[in-house]
């Protein structure tokens, strides 16, 4: 039997015509200002590679040209990095991409997500979105959907998220490696956590590293959620204890931030008392007043390729693909051997 060919994609066309994605989507679009010379090299390489772009699919969801992005929390600045990424690769195609927020609860997110269909939207990326995966199944099942943050398995919707496993566990390997066995964690435990979250993951990785070098008994999980307040709320909290522990695993660098803030307004000097690390490399954690010791995901890379899977899927690709990006750790000033 011969092997089934695989698809090609715009980025082949470009590639076999000698010309940018943007030139090949202006192309598609009939957009203003393509020259005849540029048309005719371009659908010449689409008939070479027998490149369908799937124009009715498109036109009868309404041919926007414009991907949805959803996104919980504008605060956590790790999202506009994502979204940086995103925009990049959208542009360069010719799409625009618009942002929309909902911050109160499931019924909030679903309206969003909704009224985002309504508009005829071509694609949807969800950045972090909570609920059961059921109704991200439904909803891929309709529109192409592409979820950042969140892990697979998935069968009508793409993934795209750190190895938080590993993650955490670099983590760890670096506290003990300095010499810390009370680790805590800013575990992030709300109710609607799916398996597939990435404060689930991250504490599951936790908690396998603190196995792993027989520290079961220091294992803590701290209540709250990954904001900045509910860091700087935990930070005091664990100032006040008086057996607090020598190192903390920040979950994400805005609660960590917070933390650091809630434990240096109580006087608990970092990393002298407690060494402090967070998650995602957001740009303030480089900053030199702070320098937060931190796991690094390539946040803007993680957004290219969550557009890029986006774009396939417009283009028709069923298969659902999910992709972890390896993370790597950035020593900086918050982490040191414990006293004593």
């Amino acid at each position: 039997m011969t092997e089934q060919l695989k698809r090609a994609t715009i980025s082949d066309v470009a590639e076999h015509a000698g010309v940018s994605r943007a030139a090949v989507s202006k192309v598609l679009r009939n957009a203003y200002g393509v020259s005849p010379a540029m048309r005719t090299k371009v659908e010449e390489s689409m008939a070479a590679l027998n490149y369908r772009p799937l124009a009715l699919a498109r036109g009868m969801r309404g041919n926007s040209y414009t991907l949805g992005v959803f996104l919980v929390d504008l605060s956590n600045t790790f999202f506009s990095v994502l979204v940086e990424g995103v925009r990049d690769v959208a542009e360069e195609l010719g799409y625009q991409v618009l942002i929309g927020q909902a911050r109160h609860g499931l019924d909030a997110q679903k309206k969003l997500i909704e009224a985002m269909v309504d508009r005829r939207m071509d694609g949807l990326l969800l950045i972090a979105p909570f609920g059961p995966n059921e109704e991200l199944e439904r909803l891929g099942s309709t529109i192409p959907v592409v979820v950042l943050g969140r892990h697979g398995p998935a069968k009508h919707f793409d993934t795209v998220a750190s190895d938080d496993i590993a993650g955490s566990a670099l983590i760890i390997d670096h506290l003990v490696s300095l010499g810390h066995e009370r680790i805590s964690m800013l575990a992030n435990t709300q109710p609607d956590s799916e398996p597939g979250m990435p404060q689930t993951v991250r504490r599951r990785g936790y908690d396998l590293a603190m196995e792993k070098y027989g520290l079961s008994e220091w294992i803590d999980h701290v209540p709250g959620r990954w904001g900045y307040a509910s860091g700087l709320e935990a930070g005091r909290s664990i100032a006040a204890r008086s057996h607090r522990p020598t190192a903390l695993h920040g979950g994400a660098d805005i609660a960590a931030l917070g933390a650091f803030t809630g434990l240096f307004d109580a006087g608990v000097n970092i990393p002298g008392d407690i060494s402090v690390v967070g998650y995602d490399n957001v740009p303030a954690a480089s900053l030199p007043p702070i320098g937060l010791t931190t796991v690094d995901q390539s946040g803007v890379q993680m957004g290219r390729q969550a557009a890029e899977l986006l774009l396939s899927r417009i283009e028709g690709r069923g298969e659902s693909e999910h992709i972890l990006v390896p993370p790597r750790l950035i020593v900086r000033k918050t982490t040191a051997p414990p006293i004593g």
